[in-house]
This record gives structure tokens, sequence and C-alpha cells, in this order.
């Protein structure tokens, strides 16, 4: 019997751009919080390869929080940020248990009927009217979250109550008797298209975290249905369970 010769496993140098890109890495934890790189024309020449190749580096480490790219102003370090942890509560409890400040931007109350989508999200009868929510969410001072959020029915003085309490769900308790007791999270990717990148003044492109959250209260009735973007330089999600 004839044994099949193997080939031996081939072994790849990094990519170009990879190389740069944690070149560069390392050369900002050195400089610090807030200096400039140097223009990607001065680093193509350092590194020997194309501005495409520099430009795809810095992109990735823009995403990843290393740096920070500002129209007409140039490239820097960028500073140490908070790691805003999702948990099963409020955007605004899950901020105070990590000791961050959190802060909205209500962009519109208003009612709507149902549609297909939000009948079977939600399990109400098509053209149902419900309450949506638009805000932008902020973490000591920056913003991270766009959401829309519907719920059943139409809430009077929402608005009011949201302003001074700022907690959705803890409005929700204790001016209209809706408990949310459980949640369910759905976690996709995406990117920031020209609407996320004005709100959450980032980058048109930038990876983005798309969560579609339903909440239901003790009967398991739905009672909630939000959708969110949050920055994905910004974000982690955390999960607990148990056995």
């Amino acid at each position: 019997m004839t044994v099949p010769a193997f080939a031996a496993p081939k072994y790849y140098a990094a990519p170009k751009y990879y190389q740069v890109k944690e070149d560069l890495r390392r050369l900002a934890l050195v400089a610090g919080p807030g200096a400039p790189l140097p223009t990607e024309r001065s680093l193509a020449a350092r590194y020997a390869t194309s501005r495409t190749t520099v430009r795809q580096a810095i992109s990735e480490l823009v995403a990843e929080g290393i740096l920070n790219r500002t129209q007409g102003k140039g490239t820097f370090v960028a500073p140490p940020h908070p790691a805003y942890i999702r948990q099963l509560t409020s955007f605004t409890e899950d901020a105070e248990a990590q000791h961050l400040k959190s802060a909205s931007n209500i962009l519109g109350i208003e009612p709507v009927l149902a549609d297909e989508q939000l009948a079977a999200r939600l399990r109400v009868p098509l053209e149902t009217k419900l309450t949506r929510i638009e805000r932008v969410r902020f973490i000591n001072g920056e913003p991270l979250a766009h959401e829309a959020a519907y719920l059943p029915g139409l809430l009077p003085d929402l608005q009011q109550h949201l302003t001074e309490k700022g907690s959705l769900y803890a409005v929700l308790s204790t001016r209209y008797g809706i408990e949310i007791t459980e949640a369910e999270d759905s976690v996709m990717t995406t990117i920031a298209g020209p609407l996320e990148a004005r709100l959450l003044a980032i980058e048109m492109g930038a990876p983005l975290l798309l969560i579609q959250r339903r909440g239901l209260n003790a009967s398991g009735v739905p009672v909630e249905w939000t959708r969110s973007v949050f920055r994905g330089d910004r974000f982690q999600f955390f999960a607990r369970t148990r056995h």
C-alpha cells in the first residue's frame, strides 16, 4: 500500500497592513493619549508601502478605539475610554452599576401604529397604537448608542417623566405600573450609516453592535421592543448564566 504524501504546512507572514497596524499600536502606547499621528503620506514612506495599506491599518485602530480621527485635524492617540457593559437591566441602571455617568438626548416621542414586524414582536394586533421613543444615549459625555423603543399603548406625559427620571424602566414601573422582569436580547454586527455617523460622532462604515431587546412582564407578555446600535469601540456585551 502506498502511503499518501502530505505536504508540509505552509506558514505565511502577516499581511503588510497588519504589520503596520501592530507597529502603530505600539507607537500609540508609547506616545500616550492626545499624541498626533504622522500623516498617511509620511507613514507610507516610513513603512515602504502604499497609503491604502496605511489607511486600512489606521481605520482598524480607530474602530478598536486606539486612535481618534477628526476631519480636518488629523489622527490622534485616543484617551482611555470606559467600556460600557450591557446587562439585563436598563441602560441607566447598567451605567450606575459600573459607576459611569449616563445621560440621554430624547429625539422624539410619538404615537405610531404597529406594522407587521412590530405586531409580531410585541404580539399585538396589526395597527395597534404604540408609543415610539427615540434617544441617543451617552456615557461620561460621549455618545454611545442610538435607540428606538416601542411600547404598547399610549403613555400620557411620558416625555416629562422620562426627562426627570432618565431610566425608562424606572418610569414604566413607578408611573405606569409596567414591570419588565425578563429580557430577550439578540446581538449582531452592522456598520454605521449617515444617521449613526452623525448621531454617534463616528465615521461612516464604523463597526456597530445591533441589539434588539424584547422586554417581558411577569406573565411573559411583551411590553417593550427596542432596537439599539452601540459603538463597537466602546461596548462590551456581558451575560451571566446559572445552572
